[in-house]
């Protein structure tokens, strides 16, 4: 059975899940249609559902196509609690020249993506969701962000998981970024590996 056909949204509600999976597999266009189902099935009110959009805009790197925001695959998640950044999440290893630029974008990064999901933290809401969470664990505590998704009933997060966004000097923080995806797969109620 495929990952497109475990996914039932209702069995979602009430719990924390998390889908993880390579570049291009679907991540944040489920994690639209979960918001879409919440509105326009479920007819939740908007503003008890947080978001937290972590991803880059979406870029063709080479062959590659790279990050991709909710609001590009659902429109309304804007009447939702979306939670905005001041400032602009940068891809940090396709971006990066070097390590120092790898580790300037990551610092950027976690600044912004911290100050999301503080301000999440000082006024949750029953439904949180997050695109990319993969973005801020490249420096930011996986206990804290735990924390923080417990502090919802329902929980959607996505996670970016493969070995297709790489070069020649981020080896140490994809190997990071793994293990720290991998702790949510052990520790959350659901997950789902999208390929």
């Amino acid at each position: 059975m495929s990952f497109h056909d475990k996914l039932d949204f209702h069995s979602l509600r009430g719990l924390h899940t998390l889908i993880y999976g390579e570049t291009n597999t679907g991540k944040t266009f489920y994690t639209a249609k979960f918001v879409q189902y919440l509105l326009e099935i479920e007819k939740f009110e908007p503003k008890k559902i947080s978001i937290l959009d972590f991803a880059p805009k979406s870029k063709n790197f080479k062959s590659l196509k790279i990050g991709g925001q909710l609001l590009d695959f659902y429109e309304n998640c804007i009447y939702c609690n979306y939670i905005p950044f001041k400032g602009e999440i940068t891809p940090p290893r396709l971006s990066a020249k070097n390590k120092k630029e790898l580790y300037a974008n990551i610092c950027n990064n976690y600044k912004l993506t911290s100050e999301n999901l503080l301000n999440y933290a000082q006024n949750p809401t029953p439904f949180l969701i997050i695109n990319d969470m993969s973005i801020y664990l490249h420096l930011g505590s996986k206990t804290t962000l735990l924390e923080i998704i417990k502090k919802s009933s329902t929980f959607l997060g996505n996670a970016y998981y493969g070995t297709s966004i790489k070069s020649k000097f981020s080896g140490l923080l994809s190997v990071l970024e793994k293990k720290r995806v991998e702790y949510f797969i052990k520790n959350i109620d659901n997950s789902f590996y999208t390929g």
